[in-house]
């Protein structure tokens, strides 16, 4: 690949890929991350709401044992009842924290304290006012394409919102999955892609391997963007995130009745279906590009391809120039 794509991101991080693995909780653990940063990019580790310190602990000493940078990404609303997650990853000295979903302003200073560079998601113009004002490094412009919790609005016009805003490194989330779609990103402005969807298919990954058969299978009309799955659990996502997930039997029941979910034996269902992995039931996050996801393939694989596909795109556009 050569690393000849060159970003204030790939500089910052010293990466050959302009690629960022998104810390997606329960899938991207301590091997995709080290996949991810092998490929050239730098993999995240995903720390959810019942995410153990131990378990921080464990994932990154998996790329920190070959010497490999990584990331952890955090979530803000967590963190106001679990201030013990961000101590336990500011104590595995990764390179990049991402705390997003809430105000990020009370872990710029620690982290920053500690050498550790600071991003946030940001899916408004408000967003990305709060971040600034934090004093965040790293801003991603997270569309609605995007798997898992996300915003309403679209990654390109958002993306070209937050460039115009701050001169901050800005990384583009959100239905990316080919080279196109990176050498896209790059020539907004962007210095970065962040993504999640094409890892879903990653042997590296936490995940299952009936989850990853079933996200290869899907198409990119088979997500809703739905809040019935945390509802279902009790889980405190503030409502103005709802999840990105393949469409299945519960969701086909409940997106859009949400407030008749308490107490109905269905929400029980979705907890013990994220017990067995009843996928019919429990959410499978994944965004708009998954239809692009079509074979399971080892993650620095995939970060290469898109490295290599983009560089090829962007030499490509170049010559309409001439």
């Amino acid at each position: 690949m050569g690393g000849v794509i060159r970003t204030p991101l790939t500089r910052w991080f010293d990466l050959a890929a302009p690629v960022v693995g998104a810390p997606m909780a329960g899938v991207a653990g301590g091997a995709l991350a080290r996949a991810v940063s092998l490929g050239g990019g730098l993999g995240m580790i995903g720390v959810g709401n019942a995410t153990t310190p131990e378990f921080v602990a464990e994932q990154a000493a998996i790329p920190a044992a070959d010497d490999l940078p990584f990331g952890i990404g955090l979530m803000a609303w967590v963190l106001e009842t679990r201030p013990e997650l961000l101590e336990a990853t500011i104590a595995t000295r990764p390179a990049l924290v991402s705390v997003s979903f809430g105000d990020p302003a009370p872990s710029v200073r620690p982290l920053h304290d500690a050498g550790i560079a600071v991003a946030t998601q940001v899916n408004t113009v408000d967003d990305v006012a709060r971040a600034a004002e934090a004093g965040v490094d790293v801003l991603v412009a997270q569309g609605t394409e995007a798997g898992g919790h996300t915003g309403h609005r679209a990654t390109l016009p958002l993306l070209q919102e937050v460039l115009a805003l701050t001169d901050r490194p800005v990384l583009a989330a959100g239905g990316i999955a080919t080279g196109a779609g990176v050498a896209a990103a790059l020539a907004a402005g962007a210095a970065g892609v962040w993504i999640g969807t094409p890892l879903l298919a990653c042997p590296e990954a936490l995940n299952s391997p009936a989850a990853r058969a079933r996200v290869t299978a899907a198409r990119g009309e088979d997500t809703v963007l739905t809040r019935a799955f945390d509802v279902a659990q009790g889980l405190a996502w503030p409502q103005r995130w709802p999840g990105r997930a393949l469409v299945n039997d519960f969701s086909r029941t409940w997106h859009g009745r949400e407030a008749e979910l308490p107490g109905h034996p269905d929400a029980a269902r979705v907890v013990e279906a994220r017990r067995t992995g009843d996928l019919d039931a429990a959410p499978l996050y994944a965004g708009e590009s998954v239809g692009l996801v079509t074979a399971e393939r080892p993650a620095a694989d995939v970060v290469r391809e898109l490295a290599g596909d983009a560089e090829r795109r962007l030499r490509a556009v170049a010559g309409l120039l001439d």
